[in-house]
């Protein structure tokens, strides 16, 4: 039997999903939109920060160089971003992602406004809470309508 950790990152996001989207839905109709939006991305950055920080039990990222090997281990591996990396020094590393099979899930499931809530929004606590001593930037995001994102990594 297959377990969470057996599945690709893509799949996980899309089970859970399949189950939130409804409930933010009913949630929104229910108490308005903004409201729901904001204490169910607080709760997803929660859980995610408590994620980076069992990660960084488990592999210790401690450098660029560490967060570098961990993208091309997980989710650049699974192939559900497509990367053009644009700087990987000792110090920095930096990447823009031209196509994003998370942001295409969403739009699938008619949910593409979600999809910065339910997986875009939790990147910077998960890396907070993986590896606090490091940089992380990002200023735009594809699921937002731009081009693509520009994730920076420095020491």
């Amino acid at each position: 039997m297959a377990t969470a950790a057996d599945l690709s990152l893509l799949e996980r996001r899309r089970i859970e999903a399949g189950v939130l989207i409804p409930v933010i839905r009913a949630m929104q109709a229910e108490f308005g939109e903004e409201r729901v939006n904001e204490v169910v991305g607080k709760a997803i950055r929660d859980i995610a920060r408590a994620q980076g920080e069992a990660e960084a039990r488990r592999t210790n990222v401690r450098s660029v160089a560490d967060v570098a090997r961990r993208l091309e281990q997980t989710v650049w591996a699974e192939g559900s971003l497509t990367v053009e990396v644009v700087e990987r020094t000792e110090a920095r590393l930096g990447f823009n992602v031209t196509r994003c099979k998370f942001m295409e899930m969403y739009e699938e499931m008619g949910a593409r406004d979600l999809g910065f809530l339910l997986s875009c929004g939790r990147d910077f606590a998960m890396f907070e809470g993986m590896a606090p001593e490091l940089r992380f930037e990002r200023t735009q995001t594809r699921m937002e309508g731009a081009e693509f994102c520009d994730f920076r990594y420095s020491g």
